[in-house]
C-alpha cells in the first residue's frame, strides 16, 4: 500500500540482458575495499591507466589493451583510481541459440596491433548501441549478435587457441564438471569416480598429468577457493560458510581452511578488506598461486582447474595467502560514446602478447 502523499511505485524494470558500463559502476564503494562476487559474466577492456587487479585472488597487471574475462561466481577487485575500463556484462540467456562458447575466451589477454583495433571497434559499437537503444525491445537481437561476434573474435585470437585434448585432459575436464556440481556435498574422490564410471587411480593420473596435483588436492582446491570467495566478498558468518561447503562443525572447516590457505578464515577475511594500492610486479598473472598452482593466464596444457571454465585459461584453483598482493573508475569516450584507445607509453608501445 502506498501512503498518502507518496508517489506510486513505477513498474518493475528487469536488468538489461546486455549492457556496457564503466569499471567504477560495478561497485558502490569507490575505494573497492573488498572483492566483488560476480553474478553475471563480464568482459573488462582496459582503455587507460596502469594498475593492478585481482581475479579470484590472483594478481594481474593491467594497461591499455588488457582484457579480462570474468565469469559469474568469480571475485574481482581492481585498483582505483589507476584504471579506466569499459565493462561488457551479460546474462546467460543473451547467448542462447548462438554457436559461441564464452568460456573459450582466456581469463587474461594483452591485445596489440590489429587484434586490439578489432576488439576495440567491437566494444565501441556495442557501447554505442547499448546506450542508443537502451530499453528498446526490438534492439535485443542486434545486441545479442554483437556480443556473439565479439566473443567469437576473442576465441579466434592466437592466444585463445587450445591444443588438441589428450585423454587425461578429457578425464580431467569431466572431473571438473562433476566437482562443480558436487563440491558442496562431498570431497571424496571415490564419489566422483563412481559418478564418472572410472577408478580413483584414473582420476588421479589425469589430474597429475594436467595440474601436477592429485585428484584429492584438486577437489580440496575448489572447496578452498569457494571459501575464499565467500569470506572475502560477503558478510556470511564463518560457521555458515563452513556448513554451505559441507562441514558439519566450524572447527573442521577452520582446520581445513588453515591447512589449504595458510591462515585462519577470520584472518583471511580481515586481510581482504583493504583497497589495492599497488600494481602487480609481473607483466601478467602475478606470481604462482598457492601450492604452486598456475597463475592467472599461465599455460596449463589447455585444461582448467575446478572453478575455472573447462575450455578457458584458468586462474589458480586456490587463491593464495592474503599476504600476497594481488582505476580511476570510468570509460574513456568521445562525444559519440565510442571507446577511445589512448596512445601507449613509449616503454610499452612495443609490447606484444606474452609468450
Amino acid at each position: 500500500m502506498v501512503s498518502p502523499g507518496q508517489p506510486s511505485p513505477g513498474p518493475f524494470s528487469a536488468p538489461p540482458e546486455i549492457e556496457t558500463l564503466a569499471l567504477g559502476d560495478l561497485v558502490a564503494d569507490p575505494a573497492w575495499r573488498r572483492p566483488l562476487l560476480l553474478e553475471q559474466d563480464l568482459l573488462v577492456l582496459v582503455t587507460g591507466g596502469h594498475g593492478g587487479a585481482e581475479l579470484d585472488f590472483q594478481a594481474v597487471a593491467c594497461r591499455p589493451g588488457t582484457l579480462l574475462r570474468v565469469r559469474a561466481g568469480q571475485v574481482l577487485r581492481c585498483a582505483v583510481p589507476e584504471l579506466d575500463a569499459t565493462v561488457v556484462r551479460w546474462a546467460p540467456e543473451a547467448l542462447r541459440g548462438f554457436d559461441v562458447d564464452p568460456d573459450a575466451v582466456p581469463a587474461w589477454l594483452q591485445l596489440a596491433g590489429e587484434d586490439e583495433d578489432a576488439i576495440i571497434t567491437e566494444v565501441s559499437q556495442l557501447t554505442v548501441d547499448c546506450e542508443r537503444h537502451r530499453g528498446v525491445p526490438d534492439a535485443a537481437g542486434l545486441l545479442r549478435h554483437q556480443l556473439a561476434v565479439l566473443l567469437l573474435r576473442l576465441t579466434l585470437l592466437p592466444d585463445a587457441a587450445r591444443p588438441t585434448p589428450r585423454a587425461e585432459t578429457v578425464t580431467f575436464q569431466r572431473l571438473c564438471r562433476e566437482v562443480e556440481r558436487g563440491y558442496q556435498h562431498t570431497r571424496r574422490v571415490e564419489d566422483y569416480a563412481a559418478h564418472l564410471g572410472c577408478s580413483v587411480r584414473t582420476l588421479t593420473r589425469a589430474c597429475l598429468a594436467v595440474t601436477g596435483r592429485s585428484a584429492k588436492q584438486v577437489v580440496d582446491d575448489r572447496v578452498a577457493l569457494q571459501a575464499q570467495r565467500l569470506l572475502a566478498a560477503t558478510d556470511v558468518p564463518v560457521a555458515q560458510i563452513g556448513r554451505r561447503l559441507g562441514f558439519s562443525e566450524p572447527t573442521n572447516f577452520g582446520r581445513f581452511f588453515t591447512r589449504e590457505v595458510g591462515v585462519s578464515p577470520g584472518a583471511f577475511r580481515a586481510a581482504r578488506e583493504q583497497p589495492l594500492t599497488a600494481s602487480p610486479e609481473s607483466t601478467h598473472g602475478g606470481a604462482a598461486g598457492h601450492h604452486g598452482a598456475p597463475a592467472l593466464g599461465a599455460p596449463t596444457s589447455g585444461a582448467p582447474a575446478p572453478g575455472a571454465p573447462v575450455s578457458g585459461t584458468p586462474a589458480s584453483p586456490t587463491g593464495g595467502s592474503p599476504e600476497r598482493r594481488s582505476g580511476r573508475a570510468g570509460r574513456e569516450t568521445g562525444t559519440t560514446g565510442r571507446v577511445v584507445r589512448p596512445r601507449p607509453p613509449a616503454d610499452t608501445a612495443r609490447d606484444r602478447r606474452p609468450a
